[in-house]
């Protein structure tokens, strides 16, 4: 019994095996990363298909009596905020690629502030809609792209904060200014992680488009 668990811990200390297992948990930070964007497109899609749907058909003339619209200055706002919050994580991941860690963490607060208020901002919208929720096609679906953006925003704001913080506790653990540059597995598992987040909030953005025109503009 002894010499099989001796095996065994030796072969799970071989730099062979330890580069297997690093490569698998980066591939699944890549893959669980476009999984969250695949599973949040079906979410979008369900949206918009009952948008569309209930617009055309426009049953009793009750789609959008009165030409009813959400508050478009909180629309503006709040989109204009996840712009921002997308544009700052870009630049920062940009900044972090070039050996620029404080830019990072600088451009990720400023994200995480701006998505935070986005986030207060769409659940105070619920006060100032002129509607009620079922009155009509347009305010259903509306209620619902609300929600869909405040667990979005939800989401968005925790991954920017986690990742903020394992930036800082890796700084704490190995005294050095620059340890997300590193070749250590716990740097390179962090980057894969950072490009994970900056792809998800250009999706949201790029998707956001989509509704801010569908609710506000059209």
């Amino acid at each position: 019994m002894s010499d099989t668990t001796d095996k065994s811990k030796g072969f799970s200390d071989t730099p062979e095996e330890r580069e297997f297992e690093l490569r698998a948990q980066i591939g699944s930070t890549w893959t669980g990363g476009r999984l969250a964007i695949g599973m949040y497109t079906f979410v979008l899609a369900s949206e918009a298909f009952a948008y569309f749907y209930l617009r055309s058909s426009n049953n009793g003339q009750l789609w959008r009596p009165n030409n009813i619209t959400a508050p478009t200055a909180y629309g503006w706002t709040i989109y204009t905020l996840e712009v921002l919050t997308a544009l700052v994580v870009i630049f920062g991941q940009w900044r972090l690629r070039k050996g620029e860690v404080l830019d990072w963490q600088v451009a990720v607060w400023i994200g995480l502030a701006a998505s935070l208020l986005a986030l207060f901002l769409q659940v105070w919208e619920f006060t100032a809609v002129p509607f009620n929720p079922g009155s009509s096609g347009y305010a259903s679906t509306f209620i619902g792209w609300a929600v869909i953006n405040i667990m979005t925003l939800v989401f968005g704001a925790y991954w920017l904060e986690t990742a903020v913080a394992r930036s800082i506790r890796m700084h704490k653990e190995s005294g050095s200014k620059f340890a997300e540059l590193t070749t250590e597995p716990s740097a390179q598992l962090f980057r894969a992680n950072v490009a994970s987040m900056t792809y998800f909030w250009g999706f949201v953005v790029v998707s956001g488009a989509l509704f801010f025109a569908m609710f506000y503009l059209l």
